[in-house]
Protein backbone atom coordinates (compact mmCIF):
# COMPACT_ATOMS: atom_id res chain seq x y z
CA UNK A 1 0.00 0.00 0.00
CA UNK A 2 1.42 3.36 -1.10
CA UNK A 3 -1.38 5.71 -0.03
CA UNK A 4 -4.21 5.61 2.50
CA UNK A 5 -7.30 7.70 1.78
CA UNK A 6 -9.70 8.22 4.69
CA UNK A 7 -13.15 8.94 3.28
CA UNK A 8 -14.66 7.96 -0.06
CA UNK A 9 -16.39 11.16 -1.08
CA UNK A 10 -15.50 13.05 -4.23
CA UNK A 11 -12.30 14.49 -2.77
CA UNK A 12 -10.97 11.17 -1.54
CA UNK A 13 -11.92 9.21 -4.65
CA UNK A 14 -10.40 11.82 -6.95
CA UNK A 15 -7.06 11.61 -5.16
CA UNK A 16 -7.29 7.81 -5.09
CA UNK A 17 -8.03 7.58 -8.81
CA UNK A 18 -5.19 9.92 -9.76
CA UNK A 19 -2.74 8.02 -7.55
CA UNK A 20 -3.89 4.66 -8.92
CA UNK A 21 -3.44 5.88 -12.48
CA UNK A 22 0.11 6.89 -11.55
CA UNK A 23 0.83 3.35 -10.39
CA UNK A 24 0.31 3.75 -6.64
CA UNK A 25 -1.43 1.08 -4.60
CA UNK A 26 -4.24 2.89 -2.80
CA UNK A 27 -6.40 1.86 0.13
CA UNK A 28 -9.64 3.81 0.62
CA UNK A 29 -11.52 3.40 3.88
CA UNK A 30 -14.88 4.79 4.94
CA UNK A 31 -16.81 4.40 8.17
CA UNK A 32 -20.09 4.28 6.27
CA UNK A 33 -21.40 1.15 4.58
CA UNK A 34 -21.25 2.74 1.12
CA UNK A 35 -18.87 4.85 -0.95
CA UNK A 36 -19.49 8.40 -2.09
CA UNK A 37 -19.97 10.34 1.12
CA UNK A 38 -22.97 12.67 1.01
CA UNK A 39 -23.26 12.34 -2.78
CA UNK A 40 -24.43 8.73 -2.47
CA UNK A 41 -27.67 7.93 -4.29
CA UNK A 42 -29.81 4.80 -4.45
CA UNK A 43 -33.02 3.55 -6.01
CA UNK A 44 -36.03 3.76 -3.71
CA UNK A 45 -37.21 0.11 -3.74
CA UNK A 46 -40.96 0.68 -4.09
CA UNK A 47 -40.80 3.13 -7.00
CA UNK A 48 -37.35 2.72 -8.55
CA UNK A 49 -36.81 6.48 -8.29
CA UNK A 50 -33.22 7.49 -7.64
CA UNK A 51 -32.97 9.24 -4.27
CA UNK A 52 -30.08 11.37 -3.04
CA UNK A 53 -29.86 9.96 0.47
CA UNK A 54 -28.21 13.04 1.97
CA UNK A 55 -30.12 15.77 0.16
CA UNK A 56 -30.11 17.04 -3.40
CA UNK A 57 -26.77 17.12 -5.20
CA UNK A 58 -26.60 19.24 -8.37
CA UNK A 59 -23.47 19.16 -10.47
CA UNK A 60 -22.35 22.41 -12.08
CA UNK A 61 -18.97 23.94 -12.93
CA UNK A 62 -17.20 26.51 -15.05
CA UNK A 63 -13.84 24.82 -14.51
CA UNK A 64 -12.81 23.22 -17.81
CA UNK A 65 -10.25 20.96 -16.11
CA UNK A 66 -12.84 19.60 -13.70
CA UNK A 67 -15.43 19.17 -16.48
CA UNK A 68 -12.98 17.21 -18.63
CA UNK A 69 -12.03 15.04 -15.65
CA UNK A 70 -15.54 14.12 -14.50
CA UNK A 71 -16.59 13.25 -18.05
CA UNK A 72 -14.12 10.37 -17.95
CA UNK A 73 -16.48 8.59 -15.56
CA UNK A 74 -19.98 9.70 -16.49
CA UNK A 75 -22.06 11.50 -19.06
CA UNK A 76 -24.49 14.17 -17.92
CA UNK A 77 -28.13 14.89 -18.62
CA UNK A 78 -29.27 18.33 -19.75
CA UNK A 79 -30.99 18.97 -16.41
CA UNK A 80 -31.14 22.67 -15.47
CA UNK A 81 -31.78 23.36 -11.79
CA UNK A 82 -34.62 25.73 -10.96
CA UNK A 83 -35.82 26.41 -7.43
CA UNK A 84 -39.14 27.78 -6.24
CA UNK A 85 -40.18 29.05 -2.83
CA UNK A 86 -43.57 28.80 -1.13
CA UNK A 87 -44.10 32.01 0.87
CA UNK A 88 -47.50 32.60 2.47
CA UNK A 89 -48.97 29.90 0.21
CA UNK A 90 -47.81 31.63 -2.97
CA UNK A 91 -45.02 30.13 -5.09
CA UNK A 92 -42.23 32.38 -6.40
CA UNK A 93 -39.18 31.61 -8.56
CA UNK A 94 -35.74 31.76 -6.93
CA UNK A 95 -33.16 33.25 -6.86
CA UNK A 96 -34.94 36.59 -6.70
CA UNK A 97 -35.32 37.80 -10.28
CA UNK A 98 -37.50 40.20 -12.22
CA UNK A 99 -40.33 37.66 -12.20
CA UNK A 100 -40.10 37.29 -8.41
CA UNK A 101 -40.08 41.06 -7.89
CA UNK A 102 -43.02 41.75 -10.18
CA UNK A 103 -45.05 38.90 -8.71
CA UNK A 104 -44.25 39.91 -5.13
CA UNK A 105 -45.15 43.57 -5.66
CA UNK A 106 -48.00 42.86 -8.11
CA UNK A 107 -46.24 45.07 -10.62
CA UNK A 108 -44.77 45.14 -14.11
CA UNK A 109 -41.44 46.85 -13.42
CA UNK A 110 -38.81 47.12 -16.10
CA UNK A 111 -35.28 46.04 -15.13
CA UNK A 112 -34.27 49.65 -14.38
CA UNK A 113 -37.42 50.31 -12.37
CA UNK A 114 -36.94 47.14 -10.32
CA UNK A 115 -33.29 48.01 -9.70
CA UNK A 116 -34.27 51.48 -8.51
CA UNK A 117 -36.96 50.04 -6.22
CA UNK A 118 -34.59 47.58 -4.56
CA UNK A 119 -31.93 50.27 -4.17
CA UNK A 120 -34.44 52.54 -2.44
CA UNK A 121 -35.65 49.79 -0.10
CA UNK A 122 -32.07 48.74 0.67
CA UNK A 123 -31.11 52.25 1.80
CA UNK A 124 -32.27 51.54 5.36
CA UNK A 125 -28.81 50.11 6.20
CA UNK A 126 -25.32 50.36 4.73
CA UNK A 127 -23.63 47.10 3.74
CA UNK A 128 -20.26 48.12 5.18
CA UNK A 129 -21.59 49.20 8.59
CA UNK A 130 -24.27 46.50 9.00
CA UNK A 131 -24.07 44.98 12.47
CA UNK A 132 -25.61 41.57 11.81
CA UNK A 133 -27.09 39.26 9.20
CA UNK A 134 -30.48 40.98 9.18
CA UNK A 135 -29.08 44.49 8.68
CA UNK A 136 -26.74 43.29 5.95
CA UNK A 137 -29.51 41.36 4.20
CA UNK A 138 -31.76 44.42 4.20
CA UNK A 139 -28.86 46.52 2.90
CA UNK A 140 -28.47 44.09 0.00
CA UNK A 141 -32.08 43.50 -1.12
CA UNK A 142 -34.34 45.75 0.95
CA UNK A 143 -36.59 44.86 3.87
CA UNK A 144 -39.66 43.48 2.01
CA UNK A 145 -37.73 40.90 -0.06
CA UNK A 146 -35.39 40.07 2.82
CA UNK A 147 -38.23 39.40 5.27
CA UNK A 148 -40.20 37.35 2.77
CA UNK A 149 -37.49 35.09 1.37
CA UNK A 150 -34.35 35.21 3.52
CA UNK A 151 -34.95 36.16 7.15
CA UNK A 152 -36.97 33.21 8.40
CA UNK A 153 -35.40 30.71 5.99
CA UNK A 154 -32.01 31.61 7.45
CA UNK A 155 -33.39 31.43 10.99
CA UNK A 156 -34.52 27.87 10.30
CA UNK A 157 -31.20 26.93 8.72
CA UNK A 158 -29.16 28.26 11.63
CA UNK A 159 -31.70 27.84 14.47
CA UNK A 160 -30.77 31.41 15.39
CA UNK A 161 -32.43 34.83 15.20
CA UNK A 162 -30.89 36.58 12.13
CA UNK A 163 -30.23 39.62 14.32
CA UNK A 164 -27.85 37.43 16.32
CA UNK A 165 -26.07 36.00 13.28
CA UNK A 166 -22.94 37.61 11.92
CA UNK A 167 -23.23 39.55 8.67
CA UNK A 168 -20.13 37.63 7.56
CA UNK A 169 -22.39 34.69 6.68
CA UNK A 170 -23.37 36.45 3.45
CA UNK A 171 -21.30 38.41 0.98
CA UNK A 172 -24.21 38.90 -1.40
CA UNK A 173 -27.81 37.87 -2.02
CA UNK A 174 -28.41 37.20 -5.70
CA UNK A 175 -30.95 39.44 -7.42
CA UNK A 176 -31.36 39.23 -11.18
CA UNK A 177 -33.05 42.01 -13.10
CA UNK A 178 -34.12 39.64 -15.88
CA UNK A 179 -36.58 36.75 -15.96
CA UNK A 180 -33.73 34.21 -15.88
CA UNK A 181 -34.59 31.77 -13.07
CA UNK A 182 -31.80 29.26 -13.57
CA UNK A 183 -30.31 28.59 -10.15
CA UNK A 184 -26.71 28.33 -11.35
CA UNK A 185 -24.74 30.48 -13.77
CA UNK A 186 -22.03 27.96 -14.60
CA UNK A 187 -20.88 26.95 -18.07
CA UNK A 188 -21.77 23.27 -17.54
CA UNK A 189 -24.61 21.79 -15.57
CA UNK A 190 -26.38 18.45 -15.41
CA UNK A 191 -26.90 15.27 -13.44
CA UNK A 192 -24.94 12.05 -13.97
CA UNK A 193 -26.89 10.00 -16.49
CA UNK A 194 -26.64 6.75 -14.52
CA UNK A 195 -26.72 8.41 -11.10
CA UNK A 196 -24.12 9.46 -8.57
CA UNK A 197 -23.34 6.03 -7.18
CA UNK A 198 -22.55 4.61 -10.63
CA UNK A 199 -20.23 7.58 -11.25
CA UNK A 200 -18.47 7.13 -7.90
CA UNK A 201 -18.11 3.38 -8.39
CA UNK A 202 -16.42 3.95 -11.74
CA UNK A 203 -13.90 6.25 -10.06
CA UNK A 204 -13.07 3.52 -7.56
CA UNK A 205 -13.02 0.73 -10.17
CA UNK A 206 -9.27 0.48 -10.67
CA UNK A 207 -6.97 -2.49 -10.06
CA UNK A 208 -4.75 -0.32 -7.85
CA UNK A 209 -7.62 0.78 -5.60
CA UNK A 210 -9.01 -1.27 -2.72
CA UNK A 211 -12.03 0.03 -0.81
CA UNK A 212 -12.94 -1.07 2.69
CA UNK A 213 -16.25 0.09 4.15
CA UNK A 214 -17.51 0.15 7.74
CA UNK A 215 -13.98 1.04 8.87
CA UNK A 216 -13.55 3.72 11.55
CA UNK A 217 -10.13 5.36 11.28
CA UNK A 218 -10.16 6.09 15.01
CA UNK A 219 -10.97 2.49 16.04
CA UNK A 220 -7.65 1.10 17.23
CA UNK A 221 -8.98 -2.47 17.26
CA UNK A 222 -8.66 -2.52 13.46
CA UNK A 223 -5.30 -2.12 11.68
CA UNK A 224 -6.03 0.89 9.44
CA UNK A 225 -6.21 3.33 12.33
CA UNK A 226 -4.64 6.70 12.97
CA UNK A 227 -2.16 5.55 15.63
CA UNK A 228 -0.71 2.78 13.46
CA UNK A 229 -0.65 4.54 10.08
CA UNK A 230 0.47 8.15 10.62
CA UNK A 231 4.13 8.44 9.72
CA UNK A 232 4.15 5.08 7.95
CA UNK A 233 2.83 6.21 4.55
CA UNK A 234 1.14 9.21 2.90
CA UNK A 235 -2.41 9.73 4.16
CA UNK A 236 -5.24 11.84 2.77
CA UNK A 237 -7.75 12.55 5.51
CA UNK A 238 -11.19 13.92 4.56
CA UNK A 239 -13.05 13.61 7.85
CA UNK A 240 -13.75 16.45 10.32
CA UNK A 241 -10.48 18.18 11.18
CA UNK A 242 -11.44 18.68 14.85
CA UNK A 243 -12.21 14.96 15.21
CA UNK A 244 -8.78 14.05 13.81
CA UNK A 245 -7.12 15.90 16.69
CA UNK A 246 -9.62 14.58 19.24
CA UNK A 247 -11.02 18.10 19.69
CA UNK A 248 -7.75 19.31 21.26
CA UNK A 249 -8.52 22.91 20.28
CA UNK A 250 -12.24 22.61 20.95
CA UNK A 251 -15.17 21.54 18.81
CA UNK A 252 -15.73 23.45 15.60
CA UNK A 253 -19.31 24.47 14.84
CA UNK A 254 -21.15 22.42 12.24
CA UNK A 255 -24.68 22.34 10.90
CA UNK A 256 -26.30 19.04 10.13
CA UNK A 257 -29.40 17.99 8.21
CA UNK A 258 -32.23 15.62 9.06
CA UNK A 259 -34.47 14.10 6.39
CA UNK A 260 -37.97 12.65 6.28
CA UNK A 261 -38.54 10.52 3.21
CA UNK A 262 -42.01 9.50 2.08
CA UNK A 263 -43.54 7.61 -0.83
CA UNK A 264 -46.81 9.24 -1.90
CA UNK A 265 -49.57 7.70 -3.98
CA UNK A 266 -49.70 10.62 -6.40
CA UNK A 267 -48.02 10.98 -9.77
CA UNK A 268 -46.60 14.42 -9.00
CA UNK A 269 -46.50 16.17 -5.63
CA UNK A 270 -45.08 19.63 -6.33
CA UNK A 271 -44.25 19.85 -10.03
CA UNK A 272 -40.57 20.64 -9.49
CA UNK A 273 -37.45 19.12 -7.96
CA UNK A 274 -36.94 21.53 -5.03
CA UNK A 275 -39.44 23.75 -3.24
CA UNK A 276 -38.18 26.04 -0.46
CA UNK A 277 -40.32 26.93 2.55
CA UNK A 278 -39.05 30.22 4.02
CA UNK A 279 -41.83 30.77 6.59
CA UNK A 280 -41.31 30.01 10.28
CA UNK A 281 -44.61 28.17 10.67
CA UNK A 282 -43.22 25.38 8.43
CA UNK A 283 -40.57 23.41 10.36
CA UNK A 284 -38.58 22.16 7.35
CA UNK A 285 -36.54 24.28 4.95
CA UNK A 286 -37.37 22.55 1.68
CA UNK A 287 -38.92 19.51 -0.01
CA UNK A 288 -37.14 17.50 -2.70
CA UNK A 289 -39.16 15.50 -5.22
CA UNK A 290 -36.69 13.20 -6.89
CA UNK A 291 -38.51 12.12 -10.05
CA UNK A 292 -38.09 15.68 -11.35
CA UNK A 293 -34.29 15.36 -11.31
CA UNK A 294 -34.48 12.73 -14.06
CA UNK A 295 -37.52 13.38 -16.26
CA UNK A 296 -35.82 11.35 -19.00
CA UNK A 297 -36.42 8.24 -16.85
CA UNK A 298 -40.19 8.70 -16.60
CA UNK A 299 -40.82 5.45 -18.47
CA UNK A 300 -39.12 3.38 -15.73
CA UNK A 301 -40.60 5.18 -12.72
CA UNK A 302 -43.90 4.27 -11.10
CA UNK A 303 -46.17 6.82 -12.79
CA UNK A 304 -48.72 6.91 -9.97
CA UNK A 305 -46.23 7.28 -7.10
CA UNK A 306 -43.57 9.77 -6.13
CA UNK A 307 -40.83 10.12 -3.50
CA UNK A 308 -40.43 13.30 -1.50
CA UNK A 309 -37.89 14.23 1.16
CA UNK A 310 -38.37 16.99 3.71
CA UNK A 311 -35.14 18.62 4.87
CA UNK A 312 -34.56 20.02 8.36
CA UNK A 313 -31.49 21.96 9.50
CA UNK A 314 -29.94 22.23 12.97
CA UNK A 315 -26.65 22.52 14.81
CA UNK A 316 -24.68 19.28 14.94
CA UNK A 317 -23.28 17.49 17.95
CA UNK A 318 -20.51 14.88 17.91
CA UNK A 319 -22.91 12.04 17.14
CA UNK A 320 -24.31 13.79 14.06
CA UNK A 321 -23.17 13.85 10.44
CA UNK A 322 -21.54 17.28 9.94
CA UNK A 323 -22.59 19.01 6.70
CA UNK A 324 -21.72 22.70 6.74
CA UNK A 325 -19.19 24.75 8.73
CA UNK A 326 -20.84 27.37 10.95
CA UNK A 327 -17.69 29.48 10.72
CA UNK A 328 -18.12 31.92 13.61
CA UNK A 329 -15.12 34.03 14.68
CA UNK A 330 -14.44 31.45 17.42
CA UNK A 331 -14.57 28.69 14.79
CA UNK A 332 -12.07 30.55 12.62
CA UNK A 333 -9.71 30.88 15.60
CA UNK A 334 -10.07 27.17 16.27
CA UNK A 335 -9.41 26.35 12.63
CA UNK A 336 -6.17 28.33 12.68
CA UNK A 337 -5.10 26.35 15.74
CA UNK A 338 -5.91 23.07 14.00
CA UNK A 339 -3.98 24.16 10.91
CA UNK A 340 -0.94 24.66 13.12
CA UNK A 341 -1.38 21.17 14.56
CA UNK A 342 -1.76 19.78 11.03
CA UNK A 343 1.69 21.04 10.11
CA UNK A 344 3.13 18.57 12.62
CA UNK A 345 1.36 15.53 11.18
CA UNK A 346 3.97 13.74 9.09
CA UNK A 347 2.69 12.86 5.62
CA UNK A 348 -0.95 13.67 6.43
CA UNK A 349 -2.88 15.81 3.93
CA UNK A 350 -6.23 17.30 4.97
CA UNK A 351 -8.83 17.75 2.25
CA UNK A 352 -12.49 18.04 1.41
CA UNK A 353 -15.26 20.01 3.08
CA UNK A 354 -14.75 18.43 6.49
CA UNK A 355 -10.97 18.20 6.46
CA UNK A 356 -10.52 21.87 5.54
CA UNK A 357 -13.63 23.27 7.31
CA UNK A 358 -14.79 24.98 4.12
CA UNK A 359 -18.03 24.92 2.18
CA UNK A 360 -17.10 23.15 -1.05
CA UNK A 361 -19.49 22.26 -3.85
CA UNK A 362 -18.75 18.98 -5.63
CA UNK A 363 -16.84 20.59 -8.47
CA UNK A 364 -14.78 22.58 -5.96
CA UNK A 365 -13.92 19.44 -4.00
CA UNK A 366 -12.85 17.67 -7.19
CA UNK A 367 -10.78 20.65 -8.34
CA UNK A 368 -9.14 20.90 -4.93
CA UNK A 369 -8.31 17.18 -4.98
CA UNK A 370 -6.76 17.45 -8.44
CA UNK A 371 -4.63 20.33 -7.14
CA UNK A 372 -3.56 18.36 -4.07
CA UNK A 373 -2.52 15.44 -6.24
CA UNK A 374 -0.62 17.63 -8.64
CA UNK A 375 1.05 19.92 -6.10
CA UNK A 376 1.51 17.79 -2.97
CA UNK A 377 1.22 14.08 -3.65
CA UNK A 378 2.35 13.23 -7.18
CA UNK A 379 6.01 13.73 -6.31
CA UNK A 380 5.85 12.17 -2.85
CA UNK A 381 7.93 9.05 -2.50
CA UNK A 382 6.12 5.78 -2.11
Amino acid sequence: MDLLVVGSGFFGLTVAERAAEAGRKVMVIDRRSHIGGNAYSEAEPETGIEVHRYGAHLFHTSNATVWEYVNRFTTFTNYVHRVYTNHNSVVYPMPVNLGTINQFFSAAYSPDEARALVKEQAGEFDVKSAQNFEEKGIALVGRPLFEAFFRDYTAKQWQTDPQKLSGDIISRLPVRYTYDNRYFNDTWEGLPTDGYTAWLERMADHPNIEVKLDVDYFDETQPLNKRDTVGQLPIVYTGPVDRYFDYAEGELGWRTLDFEQEVLNVGDFQGTSVMNYPDLDVPFTRIHEFKHFHPERKEIFESDKTVIMREFSRFANRADEPYYPVNTPADRDGLLAYRELAKGEQGVHFGGRLGTYQYLDMHMAIGSALSMWRNELSGESD
